[in-house]
């Protein structure tokens, strides 16, 4: 049963190529968090334009993410489907929060070092305070909890700094609450197919280091037979299998799609060579995949329907955000335009 009293915020960038790393570590999260939390999923647009975007494909990936959500299983009845530049409280919030967030705070952040690299003097400076718009994302709808990668854990902490900050400086204890974030201990970071020290990532150069959402039997098939594994076959236990990057990662994608527990594929698989083992991940993976790839082709053919969807997730979503920004613009004294 739904607890009104927790509330989940979650988004995905709408950078194209959404894959299985995707739907294992947060959209299949996502469908069943549905039946526990009051659920906002959206597509993060104004934060894939930290970075420079092609118009056209942007506007076809934030489609597509949108589709990748329902084909999933993310009911729009359940859960408030958006894009998150629909609603203009977020921005506002952000710039609040821009105004409330500490340099030296933003300056530890370090995934705008890994993302702005060395040239980071040309980097925007959207990128340097995105963590403030993640953390107005989470704010506006009073979020009590979100589901967080290892990447994101840094961020979340901002946000509770800021949170605890905000309430503090106004005098205004307890408005927003401090989110908890939520880690699935059974869900795995999924990494690339061709290196086991790097997360799959639609950005890499090679078609063959992921699989994704679209992608065809055959397809599926070509990625898990070039896959890398190991010369060796498959070790008895977890310890030995560690040690061996790409194998533990493929047996946390058969893990994640299958329900089976790691240490009984490798009790399954132990002394055998990968032939067997590539061959029934593969099946596995096409089973799960192939009715969501459909569903998201059947969908993208269908814009109007998609239109619908994203129109009536932001209403929904404007609704509760419009609540929080109108209290925190008579918090902090600016006077709002009720007309």
């Amino acid at each position: 049963m739904k607890n009104i009293n927790k509330t989940v915020l979650s988004g995905v960038q709408p950078t194209g190529g959404l894959h299985i790393g995707n739907y294992l570590g947060a959209i299949k999260n996502f469908v069943s968090m549905q039946t526990e939390y009051e659920c906002f999923f959206c597509v993060v647009d104004l934060h894939a334009i930290t970075v420079k975007q092609d118009p056209k494909l942007l506007k076809n990936n934030t489609y597509e993410v949108v589709a990748t959500y329902l084909a999933s299983g993310i009911d729009p009845v359940k859960s408030v489907i958006f894009n998150q530049s629909n609603v203009s409280s977020h921005s506002e919030l952000a710039w609040i929060f821009n105004c409330i967030t500490r340099m030296g705070w933003l300056n530890r952040m370090t995934q705008f070092k890994d993302k702005a690299g060395k040239d980071k003097e040309n980097a925007s400076s959207g990128l340097f305070i995105y963590p403030n718009l993640m953390a107005a994302d989470i704010l506006l709808y009073k979020a009590t909890h979100v589901p967080v990668g290892d990447d994101q854990k840094q961020h979340l902490e901002l946000t509770r700094d800021i949170a605890q900050k905000f309430n503090r400086e106004y005098e205004c204890d307890g408005f927003f609450p401090i989110p908890e974030p939520i880690i699935d201990k059974n869900i795995s970071r999924i990494m690339s197919l061709k290196n086991g020290e790097l997360k799959m990532s639609k950005s890499d150069p090679s078609d063959y280091s992921r699989i994704s959402l679209i992608d065809s039997a055959d397809q599926i098939e070509k990625k898990i037979k070039k896959a890398k594994t190991a010369d060796t076959t498959m070790p008895d236990n977890n310890e030995d299998v560690s040690k061996l990057l790409e194998v533990n990662n493929l047996l946390n994608i058969f893990s994640g799609f299958s329900g089976i527990e790691k240490v009984e594929l490798i009790e399954k698989y132990k002394g055998q060579n990968f032939s067997n083992f590539k061959n029934n991940l593969t099946e596995v993976i096409i089973e799960h995949i192939k009715p969501i790839s459909k569903e998201i082709e059947k969908l993208m053919g269908d814009k109007s329907y998609l239109n619908q969807i994203i129109s009536s997730g932001a209403e929904k979503a404007s609704e509760k955000a419009n609540v929080t920004i109108k209290e925190v613009y008579d918090i902090i004294g600016l006077v709002r335009n009720e007309a």
